[in-house]
């Protein structure tokens, strides 16, 4: 027998506001791309380096609902889903491919209160208030 296993998880923070639109059936679905980085130390130098990725990813139905309406460029999220490679034709013919995250789950970090990555049509909202705050500390990875 044998197993495979295909997902992703990341925490980063979207590159832009998310892209909405619905598929000719009805459904949801939602684009945006976030930005991952890692640090280290150069061996041969010693300086501090940086490199940053940056992911595509989609959500569908209700989570591409959620997205479009609490999410903004700059926000932080925990996305968690699977790789899916797409392929189409551009207008000239030539093959081109994809590889985006299916967000099956998606959790919101911005700290309650935090303005700072909000759009200003944030700060004249009234919003519900949140059912607990999370600390990205208590992520167990």
């Amino acid at each position: 027998m044998s197993f495979s296993l295909n997902r992703a998880t990341i925490i980063g923070n979207l590159t832009r506001d998310p892209e909405s639109r619905t598929t000719n059936t009805g459904q949801n679905v939602v684009s945006f791309g976030v930005a991952t980085s890692r640090r280290w130390k150069d061996q041969a130098s010693g300086e501090m380096k940086e490199a940053t990725e940056f992911h595509n990813c989609v959500a569908w139905a209700k989570l591409a609902q959620t997205i479009a309406t609490y999410c903004h460029k700059g926000s932080k999220v925990y996305v968690e889903g699977r790789l899916q490679t797409r392929s189409w034709d551009d207008p000239t013919g030539v093959k081109k491919y994809r590889t985006e995250i299916v967000a099956d789950n998606l959790i919101m970090l911005d700290r309650k209160g935090d303005t700072s990555a909000a759009p200003p049509q944030a700060a004249t909202k009234k919003e519900a208030p949140a059912e607990e705050e999370i600390n990205i500390e208590d992520i167990p990875f």
